[in-house]
């Protein structure tokens, strides 16, 4: 039998310290929620390596330090409202369940969401809720929301997201440019959101999150 309390704990010194990751919350989040309740049965074994874990042939969790890495940069405090864009089966939606109010994740592969509801329930995210929906809309009707993040790669942020962001809030995700990427915080100001490089991070683009070819001149 696995033990995967201790696997927790060594993913945490040893891939999310040495990453500067100093806030005690999300530190104590990632001890607590058991990333292998989060990921396929076939390979729960995976869940604490280094790397991202396969969810689909296209969908993967990110590895542990860009997550944490992520949720810091963002600083989510217990009065944000939060807005998860591709949740999958809900690992990163149960971390930011513990540091928000509350959490509204949109998934739109209804088979990752019936399961990422099922794994947030059996493990008391009961701040949290998964909708099913295209990725690219948030959900509007729940919003307007202090916080955006996408786990995921993109290559633009749709602005139908954008309008879903409070004046002030914060929104994330990790930029991708062939095969190079780096995760970026934005901050809203005046409807218009200046984003700031943060670190270097990789992640397969999340469909209807590529660049939408333009005219070359």
């Amino acid at each position: 039998m696995a033990d995967f309390a201790e696997r927790r704990r060594i993913m945490v010194d040893t891939q999310v310290r040495p990453s500067d990751v100093t806030s005690f919350p999300i530190i104590d989040a990632m001890l607590s929620v058991p990333r292998e309740g989060f990921v396929p049965d076939a390979v729960r074994d995976l869940a604490y390596v280094g790397g991202p874990v396969a969810l689909t042939p296209t969908r993967q969790l990110m590895e542990p330090r860009t997550i944490a890495k992520m949720l810091q940069a963002l600083d989510v405090t217990p009065a944000d409202l939060v807005l998860e864009i591709g949740p999958g089966l809900g690992y990163g939606t149960a971390l930011l369940a513990r540091l928000a109010e509350a959490v509204v994740a949109v998934e739109e592969d209804p088979s990752l969401a019936a399961e990422a509801e099922a794994a947030l329930s059996a493990h008391g995210a009961d701040n949290a809720a998964v909708l099913t929906a295209p990725l690219t809309l948030g959900s509007a009707r729940n919003g307007p929301y202090d916080v955006i993040v996408v786990f995921g790669g993109v290559e633009e942020m749709p602005q139908a997201l954008i309008d879903q962001l409070k004046e002030g809030g914060r929104i994330m995700a990790v930029f991708m440019d062939a095969a190079l990427g780096e995760a970026r915080l934005g901050r809203k100001h005046q409807g218009v959101v200046s984003w700031r490089m943060e670190f270097n991070a990789t992640a397969p683009v999340l469909a209807g999150f590529a660049r939408q070819p333009g005219f070359v001149f």
